[in-house]
């Protein structure tokens, strides 16, 4: 096992200091604008495509070619430091890929994902579906159904997902379907739905308080048709696992936690980067604007607000640092994933807002970006997981015991 160590190496600092000033120069300029328009930036996520940051090859070099593990969210938290929003935008089809990865054959990896992004002047997005409109935390809850027809190989889904990143506007759609409804949570498989295919389409796009750059909608399936090889890991695999389980032998793990379990510490670094820009920004305007007669820095009450909120942020960052190595060396021992994802999610909301205090009535003000990081931190208490299904994860891993 590798030596866990909190100093980047110098492939690691050109990254963060590129990802930064790509932040810095095209994403915070754009940022109030699109967050406004609401709309996803195809400009700016072309722009990241045409310097290497939007694509497969720079998540398979972050994610194969680091040992540890810290690559990817150190360049998420830059991204996400720029604009939540954005940043999300640029990073969504990553969570399609990541579920191609966690079940697909190499060959199917070697295939899909790279359309999950295209290339520059012709873009592509993927979109990872498995929430739906009466089940988000309960997957056991999930009602898309994916039959398989024998005479043509092919299986046909039909349901509705919710909340689904890029949903209906991507290319690429890996959805997660029942394929027994017996087994409840264990019964599930993940397909790929190619482009353009017939039955596929989107419903409502949802109007939302923060990441409003990042396009989020319903995915409808209506007698969508996928040949056999769209099965992510194929029948052979998937018979295999659905016996075992019949059998009451443990199964594979459910194949949407596999990919948010995956994802975890890169959405906990999102977090932090959201909380860092907020956090920056506040310690900047306390050191400039007078009352009193001087900065209002020199008060006890903001300086120590201040003290505690960059001591959340490093707390927070070492978590997700911490999972993100160890996902890399040995996968999670005692749900280090979702301590990570809970504690920036929650330091996120409570930064944010803190800033917003500090700043008063400007705070409060589109004008500055304040509030606008404070609308998009809250989001990290919620998706991939709420709050409570982190708090269950790591109550479960820690009493060895199965608290409903």
């Amino acid at each position: 096992m590798g030596e866990f160590s909190l100093e980047l190496n110098d492939e690691q600092l050109q990254l963060q200091e590129w990802v930064h000033q790509f932040a810095e120069d095209v994403i915070r300029p754009a940022a109030e604008e699109w967050d406004e328009r609401e709309e996803f930036p195809f400009p700016i996520v072309e722009q990241a495509a045409e310097i290497g940051l939007y694509s497969w090859e720079f998540l398979a070099n972050g994610m194969l070619g680091d040992k540890t593990g810290l690559t990817i969210p150190v360049a998420i938290e830059e991204l996400f430091w720029g604009d939540a929003g954005i940043g999300m935008a640029i990073m969504g089809s990553g969570l399609a890929a990541s579920g191609i990865a966690a079940a697909g054959t190499q060959e199917q990896l070697m295939e899909w994902v790279p359309q999950c992004y295209g290339e520059p002047g012709n873009l592509a997005l993927g979109a990872f579906c498995a929430s739906e409109p009466d089940a988000g935390s309960d997957v056991a809850g999930y009602r898309t159904r994916a039959v398989y027809d024998e005479a043509t190989d092919e299986w046909v889904l039909d349901g509705t997902k919710a909340w689904i990143t890029n949903g209906g506007l991507a290319d690429v759609h890996v959805v997660v379907a029942v394929v027994d409804p017996e087994l409840k949570s264990r019964g599930h498989a993940s397909f790929v739905v190619p482009p353009n295919t017939p039955g596929l389409s989107q419903g409502q796009k949802y109007k939302k308080h923060g990441i409003r750059a990042s396009h989020t909608a319903e995915v409808v399936l209506d007698g969508v048709r996928v040949p056999g090889s769209c099965l992510l890991g194929g029948k052979e695999k998937l018979d295999e696992r659905l016996a075992r389980v019949r059998e009451g032998k443990p199964g594979n793990a459910q194949a949407a936690m596999q990919t948010f379990e995956a994802t975890r510490p890169a959405v906990g670094a999102q977090a932090v980067g959201v909380a860092r820009a907020a956090y920056e920004y506040a310690l900047d305007y306390a050191k400039e604007r007078q009352a009193f007669g001087r900065p209002i820095i020199m008060n006890q009450g903001i300086s120590f607000m201040l003290a505690d909120m960059a001591t959340e942020i490093d707390a927070a960052r070492m978590l997700v640092w911490r999972a993100a190595w160890l996902s890399k060396q040995q996968g999670f021992r005692n749900a280090e994933g979702s301590m990570a994802k809970l504690k920036a999610g929650r330091v996120a909301t409570w930064v944010t807002e803190r800033a917003i205090q500090i700043l008063g009535g400007y705070g409060y003000v589109r004008e500055y970006p304040v509030e606008r990081w404070h609308r998009d931190a809250k989001i990290h208490d919620i998706f991939e997981g709420t709050e409570q299904i982190q708090q269950l994860v790591i109550s479960r891993a820690i009493s060895g015991m199965r608290i409903e």
